[in-house]
């Protein structure tokens, strides 16, 4: 079986048919003629008069036109077919052009590799972070512990009556709060006498910055290496209930 094209004598439109067909029909005006004119005429249409008149389709009757087909694309798809039916042995050749997972998969190498190293950085950071850590919690519980002695000392010393809190201490950084005002003298007693507190319990070590607030209800006295430094341009009154709510936030 062969496919075959013609001109509708009737309307000019294309007609495929059968070449075992006597005659054909055009899809679009359904005119039913002799196979052999239509491809005369398809060949040669010069001359010849196209009516254009209508006809019905016959409804049960036979219809001579066909649809044309590809005869690569059959071929195609029955070796795939065949392929495909003898199992998994034989296995289709992929797209080249397709990226698949496996593609863009990291090697299992690199991924150990990366992991490994990730986790060794880890450790290490630990291991020089979490003994300075337990170092410095362990001097200022050691600060912490006679740090009311010391100060009870200049408290001796002054006017009957002072009273401190102590809040913000961090080794290097502390705060003291005071109900009545003092001079810088007293500010960098306060001062000296934490510094030698903190070299004890070092060891005798009393290196890096130091740094002493006192807040009393006349001013602030920063007091560090550089001396004592008054800041007048503030004024706070720090109590208990006061100071208790700023521990408390800086948990």
């Amino acid at each position: 079986m062969a496919t075959k094209q013609g001109m509708c004598r009737n309307c000019g439109s294309l007609v495929v048919f059968d070449d075992r067909d006597e005659n054909c029909e055009c899809v679009f005006c359904h005119c039913v003629f002799p196979s052999e004119e239509a491809v005369a005429l398809l060949e040669n249409p010069e001359g010849h008069e196209f009516k254009n008149e209508k006809f019905e389709a016959k409804e049960g009757g036979k219809h001579y036109y066909s649809n044309p087909v590809m005869p690569d694309t059959v071929t195609k798809a029955v070796q795939r077919e065949a392929v495909s039916s003898k199992g998994d042995d034989l296995k289709l050749k992929p797209n080249e052009f397709e990226v698949s997972p496996n593609d863009v998969k990291a090697p299992k190498k690199l991924v150990i590799g990366y992991t490994a190293a990730t986790v060794a950085v880890i450790l290490i950071v630990l291991a020089i972070s979490f003994p300075l850590y337990l170092s410095r919690k362990k001097l200022k519980e050691a600060i912490s512990t006679d740090i009311n002695t010391t100060f009870d000392s200049i408290e001796k010393e002054e006017a009957a009556g002072r009273q401190y809190i102590i809040y913000g201490l961090t080794c290097q950084n502390i705060k003291l709060s005071l109900p009545n005002g003092i001079d810088k003298a007293t500010a960098q007693n306060y001062y000296s006498k934490y510094c030698e507190l903190r070299a004890a319990k070092r060891d005798g070590n009393n290196s890096g910055n130091v740094k002493m607030e006192i807040f009393t209800p006349d001013t602030i006295y920063l007091v560090s290496g550089e001396g004592v430094t008054e800041n007048v341009q503030e004024t706070v009154v720090i109590t208990e209930s006061t100071a208790a709510e700023t521990s408390e936030s800086k948990k």
